[in-house]
């Protein structure tokens, strides 16, 4: 199941860039369709005044993903480390997230629904792993606990 496809996206009205500033800090980042045709999530974060992370989201419909078993991200990114969230319900504190690497290429990343753990605020909760039932927000976040400048495109993402 298709989730977002960079080259059929004109409307971002569904993306929200979240950065450090809720809590005080100076991280700085856009989202926008580049002139290739792709999601492109870029800034810097910052570790000023407490700060250290930035984020993507994209919020979707409700979707059942109990057919599905795992996510599929065509990207590329700048070497960083960063952080896939999911959201059962867009009104849930929590997210659930796993790390990937970026290689400076163009990658297929595939992630097991089920190995998602929940987080709140940065911290693992006592809560059992991504529940695989629905999906209302898609996420990225970079927070390496280092001031640096970021870039992630994204062609597509898909559940399979």
């Amino acid at each position: 199941m298709l989730l977002f496809n960079s080259k059929n996206q004109a409307n971002l009205s569904q993306w929200q860039v979240v950065n450090d500033v809720v809590m005080g800090g100076c991280s700085q980042a856009k989202f926008i369709i580049n002139k290739e045709g792709f999601g492109e999530f870029t800034g810097h974060v910052s570790l000023e005044n407490n700060g250290g992370f930035s984020s993507v989201k994209y919020s979707l419909s409700l979707i059942d993903v109990e057919n599905y078993s795992k996510i599929s991200i065509k990207l590329k990114g700048d070497t960083h480390r960063y952080q896939l969230r999911l959201k059962s319900n867009i009104t849930d504190r929590h997210s659930y997230v796993s790390y990937f690497e970026t290689t400076g290429n163009w990658q297929d990343i595939e992630m097991d629904l089920m190995e998602f753990y929940p987080t709140y605020r940065g911290r693992p909760l006592q809560l059992s792993k991504y529940p695989g039932k629905l999906l209302e927000e898609i996420g990225f976040l970079i927070a390496n606990k280092e001031s640096q400048d970021f870039k992630l495109e994204i062609e597509s993402m898909t559940l399979v």
